[in-house]
């Protein structure tokens, strides 16, 4: 049996705990943990990396393992690394009854990268030595070394990366980790000749690729400024049952600055929030999933924007739908109905509190509907719906049904499948994806609702969209769930113009061209919901700039990306457990945040 385990993610707050309790005299750890993670940059040497393996690039290619040889911080580098990729931990501690460390070896065989981190005085075992050529001579190896300069020369007899470390400390763990997988850069040199191998002025220069780990202060913004008010605001909200719990995540300039969980998955108070778990992110679902996936399609030439609905759509032929562009169903404005009910009317015989071979579809626990009543009931009604007068901007989640079938039938691929390996698994996006109950335990994914009047059950991690749930969890307007790191990745993404993790996704003016306004009926871009002008309505809020694109989720949620100021604010709750749904909006929760951070923000610059 595998002797490891999986750490959970865990905040920058966190870190400043674990850097509180070694540095109790200084009033500002955050301040202490900038300087600390500064002296680790200079004391962290990149060595060996001719082959360019670090920072490593192609995550959905990789298995990795992370070994522990002896470092007390383990738990703080796992932590960081399951930031940016699944990495799975072993402890050569766990196998200490067989000292050659074979049987540790034979446990890693499924892995094609490991990293091993060293202690000073595991360096020093003939046995480590023997494990690190093993490794190297069938898997990708990385080996961090926490140890003064002179024990280098152990592994003169290696070729693989070796990172060392002036010192084992949770910021020399973070830092390397960040290392690794590009959310930091190398650029130390050796400081002295230790072997005829590692010399004085020894050193890789890399890149930052990817989301980097942090506090405000790095960018001249106080901690308790954007802290305070953030949660004051949440609390509030939790406090006057306006959602059970939340995570709120804050991007600036690729760093991630904050990222705090809240309250709990339910009012019961079984499970506390934490800032890894899996939320129902309703409509961000048309951003996160439909409209990259349309981008994709756009720049591959597959898909245009100014065909009909009929070009790709043998269905739509003989309908009303058959003339609508596809531009006009990105933007709200061909016309359609904004919402069927179709769960209002399943009949008796269509849905089973059991499945078998004529109820194989579930919806929730304890409930299934028949095969194919999404192709037999649900697009045939939607295909035959009524139109309003087109040109008009109705928000409808007809159009993304719509944009989910034209992407499968131009992708060959189903929509769930198809951005899984185009983004989320090459991005080391973890957790996004449809149906997250195939894949994750419940404790890790927020109940969405105490549904009382469609599947009479507890919603736990299947959609709350009860049109998207009919549609077997994969819908255009609806079905995804992420984390808030997950969705920090896609959206940095976008910032940087369509580069991460040394990887090309789209071309800038394929971001610039959906995000931007694209109507002169509405604020909208293609796909994305924008900043309005309209001063009245303060959407998304107050102080966020006009090029501000994104989107909310009726669930309580909202993903917003301001260019101007290269910063990403996510807030992920569950608003609708045992609460009536505007309550989230009529106090103005997620606004209200998003201008505490442009106000810390501000404060920093001023």
């Amino acid at each position: 049996m595998f002797k490891y385990c999986i750490y959970s993610s865990i905040s920058i707050l966190s870190l400043l705990i674990t850097v509180s309790s070694f540095a109790s005299s200084c009033h500002n750890p955050s301040l202490t943990w900038l300087e600390q993670m500064r002296a680790s940059r200079q004391s962290t040497v990149l060595l060996q990396n001719d082959s360019s393996f670090v920072p490593v690039i192609d995550l959905d290619k990789k298995r990795f393992a992370s070994v522990n040889i002896g470092s007390e911080n383990a738990t703080m580098f796992d932590s960081i690394a399951n930031k940016y990729t699944t990495v799975d931990r072993f402890s050569a501690e766990a196998y200490s009854s067989q000292p050659n460390l074979n049987s540790l070896s034979a446990d890693l065989k499924l892995y094609n990268a490991v990293i091993v981190q060293v202690s000073q005085q595991a360096i020093y075992r003939e046995s480590t030595l023997r494990f690190l050529q093993d490794m190297e001579r069938s898997k990708q190896l990385i080996v961090v070394l926490y140890s003064t300069a002179s024990t280098l020369a152990h592994l003169d007899s290696l070729k693989s990366p070796v990172i060392w470390s002036a010192s084992d400390s949770p910021s020399s763990a973070s830092f390397t980790a960040q290392l690794i997988f590009g959310g930091t850069a190398a650029s130390s040199k050796l400081p002295a000749t230790v072997s005829p191998k590692f010399k004085a002025g020894d050193g890789f220069h890399t890149a930052t690729i990817r989301l980097s780990y942090t506090v405000p202060e790095e960018l001249g913004i106080n901690s308790g400024d954007l802290e305070r008010p953030i949660d004051n605001i949440v609390r509030s909200a939790i406090a006057q049952r306006v959602t059970p719990g939340a995570v709120v995540m804050v991007v600036k300039d690729g760093r991630v600055i904050f990222d705090k969980a809240y309250g709990s998955h339910t009012y019961e108070k079984k499970r506390e929030t934490r800032v890894n778990d899996i939320f129902d992110l309703a409509s961000v679902s048309k951003i996160a999933a439909t409209t990259i996936a349309s981008m994709r399609l756009y720049e591959q030439n597959k898909l245009s924007l100014d065909s009909a609905m009929g070009y790709y759509l043998p269905l739509a032929r003989e309908t009303n739908k058959k003339s609508i562009p596809v531009r006009d169903l990105m933007l709200h404005q061909a016309g359609l109905v904004s919402y069927i009910p179709f769960h209002n009317s399943l009949k008796p015989g269509e849905f089973s509190r059991d499945s078998s071979d004529v109820f194989p579809i579930k919806v929730a626990d304890n409930y299934y509907i028949k095969r194919d009543y999404y192709n037999d009931v649900m697009l045939p009604k939607m295909l035959n719906s009524g139109l309003r007068t087109p040109g008009k901007y109705v928000y409808s989640d007809l159009s993304m049904y719509f944009m989910k079938e034209i992407i499968e039938r131009q992708a060959s691929e189903p929509m769930d499948q198809y951005v899984q390996n185009e983004f989320y698994k090459p991005l080391g996006m973890k957790y996004a994806g449809f149906a997250p109950r195939l894949r994750f335990d419940k404790s890790e994914i927020v109940p969405t609702e105490k549904d009382t009047y469609f599947r009479k059950t507890l919603i736990e991690g299947y959609v709350h969209d009860q049109g998207a749930a009919l549609a077997g969890g994969v819908a255009g307007h609806a079905g995804l769930f992420s984390s808030a790191n997950d969705l920090a990745i896609l959206f940095q993404m976008m910032l940087n113009g369509g580069i991460y993790g040394g990887k090309q996704y789209f071309q800038p003016s394929t971001i610039d061209m959906f995000t931007s306004r694209q109507s002169n009926v509405s604020r909208r871009g293609l796909g994305f919901d924008r900043w309005d002008p309209d001063p009245v309505n303060r959407y998304p809020s107050e102080l966020a700039s006009p090029q501000t694109y994104g989107h909310t989720g009726f669930t309580g949620t909202c993903v917003w990306v301001d260019p101007k100021s290269k910063l990403i604010y996510i807030f992920l709750s569950n608003r609708l457990y045992e609460q009536p749904a505007n309550k989230l909006s009529s106090l103005r929760v997620r606004p209200k945040i998003q201008d505490a951070i442009y106000q810390a923000i501000n404060k920093a610059v001023l």
